[in-house]
């Protein structure tokens, strides 16, 4: 375009030549007049395109090269202007109440495609997440705040309520139920055994056919025992072991002995090597878990994510009120954000400014606007052309 421009200036320099030798009477006059504006017109174009990214012909002329001698003026300009009119929190809010962002997100999201990619991108941050974090410091976090809270919160009364609330449920009866029938099932099946704790406790004077009818008389009682107690669920045994229980769930929140000793259990249990161990390990095994679900696209959890994004996909494409409420989180989200650091998002554009070379930064802005800059010059040497024209034509009417 710079030749173009160039080529308008040299012909308008040719005809001006040609017609100035042949005598400026007649239609040459004219034609000698316009090619004679014409080139101040290009002349007068080229300056100022030229002015303002460089210093025409290199001489330190007041008001040239504008752009690299003032790029930190203009850089703050432009980020004063960006941040006054379209960083404004009406201006955004008003254009996000027009672009209805749930419904597009929802009518993206429902797609099995769309979900899988967030999916994808979702078990991306978490296996990076996972692999950055130290395992010390979340073995640090969960014994700070797990395994804190469970010595310093005291076992007693919560577990007795929960007890409490058990038995009023009478959702304990299944567990005495598989007691009573493994008691059953054991004294059935322990006849010699029953028969072999009766002798040992019979006396030693008593004659051995005695011990053995005593014996089986014992093990008949029992297992007729085991068997009522089995069958019968209003028998005085359960009803006996049920008040046993309620009275047991009052006293873990009401009698202090009985919550102390819950404490020393308490103690005793996350003192165990065991679950020491099994306390350092939970970090590992949780973390194996993870990376193995994030990396298998078929595991159950990645699985349930898509499907529950799609899900919502389709939530918020057909459901107004959910729309309404996702509008208004991201309008107040992004209307916060403007609030409160537009001058800083703003600034972004003068900084940015500021770093670049003088001259850099000249060569950037005329490669992109240079085209039409050209543009200005030829249409320079056509004005100026028709200009001269008319000034001559009006000379020689007048």
């Amino acid at each position: 375009m710079k030749i173009v421009a160039l080529s308008a200036l040299v012909i308008a320099a040719i005809v001006y030549v040609v017609t100035s030798i042949l005598g400026p009477s007649g239609w040459v006059g004219y034609v000698n007049s316009a090619a004679e504006a014409s080139m101040v017109g290009a002349l007068a174009d080229w300056f100022a395109v030229t002015a303002l990214f460089k210093r025409p012909l290199g001489l330190p002329i007041p008001h040239t090269a504008i752009i690299p001698t003032r790029k930190d003026t203009i850089g703050s300009a432009l980020s004063d202007f960006v941040g006054t009119n379209f960083l404004a929190e009406e201006v955004v809010r008003g254009k996000l109440s027009s672009v209805a962002i749930a419904a597009r997100i929802g009518a993206w999201l429902r797609k099995e495609e769309s979900a899988e990619r967030v999916t994808a991108e979702l078990a991306t941050v978490l296996r990076g997440v996972v692999t950055v974090l130290r395992d010390e410091d979340v073995q640090a976090v969960m014994e700070q705040a797990v395994v804190r809270r469970l010595v310093d919160q005291p076992w007693g009364p919560p577990l007795g309520k929960i007890l409490a609330r058990v038995f009023e449920d009478g959702s304990h009866h299944r567990l005495v139920d598989l007691v009573t029938d493994r008691a059953y099932a054991w004294v059935r099946d322990n006849h010699e055994t029953v028969l072999g704790v009766v002798a040992e406790r019979s006396p030693s004077w008593s004659p051995k056919f005695v011990d053995e009818m005593l014996a089986d008389k014992v093990y008949t009682e029992l297992l007729a025992f085991a068997w009522a107690v089995k069958v019968d669920v209003n028998h005085p045994m359960r009803q006996a072991l049920d008040g046993f229980l309620v009275e047991f769930a009052k006293d873990l929140q009401t009698d202090p002995e009985m919550m102390q000793r819950a404490e020393n259990v308490k103690q005793q249990v996350l003192e165990h090597p065991e679950v020491q161990g099994l306390i350092s390990s939970a970090w590992g095994t949780a973390k194996r878990m993870l990376l193995d679900a994030a990396e298998d696209p078929s595991s159950e959890l990645r699985r349930r994510v898509r499907d529950g994004l799609v899900n919502l996909g389709k939530r918020l494409e057909s459901d107004p009120g959910l729309q309404s409420k996702v509008d208004g989180w991201v309008e107040g989200a992004v209307g916060y954000v403007v609030r409160n650091y537009a001058t800083e998002i703003s600034t972004l554009i003068s900084d940015t400014v500021e770093r670049w070379d003088g001259k850099e930064a000249s060569r950037k802005i005329e490669i992109q606007v240079g085209k039409d800059l050209q543009f200005i010059r030829i249409n320079g040497t056509i004005v100026g052309a028709l200009a001269g024209l008319l000034i001559h034509a009006a000379t020689q009417l007048f």
